[in-house]
């Protein structure tokens, strides 16, 4: 998971009419007895089980991998024992594997040779090649970057590359943009191959595990900050890259889980990837928002009311990689003809963390570092902020900035919001003089490391967010009022509008992307 980009030209697209949004209220729904029976101590008996799923499979639970098959297998049979219609839902995966060391040397002039693993790391999903050419930086490379750490605009643009790219190696800095996109426009260039270098700030100085395009058929490579200027300030050395590699497509499965009763014509979607890093067992992210989710669900199931509206619980794969999973389901939605049936999307990624905050998607935008959300997004937005102050809780808001599975759903005009506890970003001082913790430090330390295992959870942090995801689940479970004014106005000119903006967001993936 996770990360924070300006999507200035959604937000001011779609800013307007989502203010103007024609949502109905949602209806008050008595949720006590659900969240009653939903404990951390059920939420840990499912995060024991990922825990011993991953400790059996190398210690992960990585797409394509048997510890994936094994927590698809344990998400199966517990979401069937609840009494929910459980199907399998198939998408297409590039299972990358790099199939022996890779190679970055400076051939001429004052020839070095780098360190893998060190110096630089080899992307997923880089193709595979053996290239000499010379380095061509962007045009738009400052070091440091004017406006602090993660503000250059390297790459960003298909105008930052210079005509001499076409044939050469492309060199860009880390920055506001996300990698799949530099990556993307140094291939249209005509570069053989690509590197990008982080930028230096605080804690971005090595390279970073990160992702590219699959597919994209050129080696792309990560460096640290020291070896991207020592290239940039080379005076345009030539390199000889290396890197031995395959994709192969294979299928992978969503998890998806329905409620035997409720209208489908009115499904509330609550999802939660249930992959894991190849780095680690993925107990935070996102094995708390899977485990959660599921015993949300077994509660539910537990109640003796039925959901008026229809709840999907759905556990998608390969997000991690690229939100393959969840963006391929959507498209399966849009092509049959049935996205009109979600009236929401509830994502819940990363809700244990350690360091944690209680962070709410900005469903407005009103702080004005994401996307505004299609329509009914503000009002999801409200209804956890209502449940926070009616127990004393203040929030914080993350934006929508397209790096979880919430992605598609809003560039196809549904509805989303959801919680996060934080990532890699660092706590403020007034972060901490309201949630405890330590300010200067990660939401989590552990984020795609091997240690993010069960030790790396905070159970006040899972205590009060799944009250939150039972509460938000049972409410637009259980309203009788339509989230976004009916059909009617899913189909309006302003719905349309806000679809077509939202959609320019470019899919977050895997590891970090900017």
């Amino acid at each position: 998971m996770r990360g924070r980009a300006l999507v200035a030209a959604a937000t001011a697209a779609i800013l307007s009419m989502c203010l103007a949004s024609t949502a109905a209220a949602i209806d008050k729904v008595d949720t006590k007895k659900l969240r009653k029976g939903v404990t951390v101590r059920g939420i840990m008996e499912h995060e024991r089980a990922f825990q011993r799923i991953a400790i059996a499979h190398d210690n992960n639970r990585a797409a394509a991998t048997p510890g994936y098959d094994a927590s698809v297998d344990y998400v199966v049979n517990r979401m069937r024992k609840a009494g929910y219609r459980v199907r399998l839902s198939e998408f297409d995966f590039p299972a990358w594997v790099q199939n022996g060391p890779a190679t970055l040397e400076r051939t001429a002039p004052d020839p070095a040779t780098f360190a893998e693993g060190t110096d630089y790391l080899v992307t997923q999903f880089s193709g595979a090649g053996d290239v000499t050419a010379k380095i061509v930086p962007t045009n738009d490379i400052v070091v440091p970057p004017p406006g602090g750490a993660g503000s250059g605009t390297s790459g960003c643009e298909a105008g930052d590359f210079p005509a001499e790219t076409a044939g050469n190696i492309a060199l860009m800095q880390r920055g506001t943009c996300p990698f799949v996109q530099k990556f993307e426009n140094a291939k249209t260039a005509g570069a053989v191959a690509a590197l990008v270098f982080n930028d230096g700030g605080e804690g971005r100085e090595e390279p970073i595990p990160i992702a590219s395009v699959p597919n994209i058929g050129i080696p792309t490579l990560m460096t640290s900050n020291d070896v991207g200027e020592e290239l940039l300030n080379g005076g345009g050395p030539t390199v000889h890259v290396v890197v031995d590699a395959t994709t192969t497509p294979r299928a992978q499965y969503n998890v998806i889980a329905d409620s035997k009763w409720g209208d489908k014509d009115r499904t509330i979607v609550v999802g939660a990837h249930l992959d894991s890093v190849e780095e680690g067992p993925g107990i935070n992210d996102n094995g708390s928002g899977t485990s959660t989710d599921i015993e949300v669900a077994e509660q539910i199931a537990k109640l003796k009311q039925k959901p008026r509206n229809r709840i999907r619980f759905a556990f998608w794969g390969a997000e991690e990689a690229g939100l393959i999973g969840s963006t391929a389901y959507v498209r399966q939605l849009v092509a049959n003809g049935k996205i009109s049936q979600i009236e929401a999307n509830l994502n819940f990624d990363m809700l244990g963390s350690p360091n944690f905050v209680r962070f709410v998607y900005d469903g407005d935008n009103s702080g004005g570092e994401g996307a505004v959300g299609p329509p009914g997004s503000a009002e999801i937005e409200q209804v956890f902020l209502k449940y926070f102050r009616s127990q004393g809780l203040v929030t914080d808001p993350t934006a929508f900035d397209g790096r979880s599975d919430y992605g598609e759903f809003i560039a196809n005009g549904v509805p989303a919001g959801g919680l996060f506890s934080g990532a890699e970003g660092i706590k403020t001082e007034r972060q901490e003089s309201i949630y405890g913790g330590f300010a200067g430090m990660p939401f989590d330390e552990c984020y795609h490391q091997a240690c993010d295992s069960v030790f790396n959870l905070n159970r006040t942090s899972l205590n009060q967010m799944s009250d939150a995801v039972a509460h938000s689940t049972w409410t637009l479970a259980r309203s009788k009022s339509p989230l976004v004014g009916g059909k009617a106005t899913k189909k309006s000119k302003k719905a349309k509008r806000a679809k077509r903006a939202a959609k320019r967001l470019k899919y977050r993936g895997q590891f970090r992307t900017r």
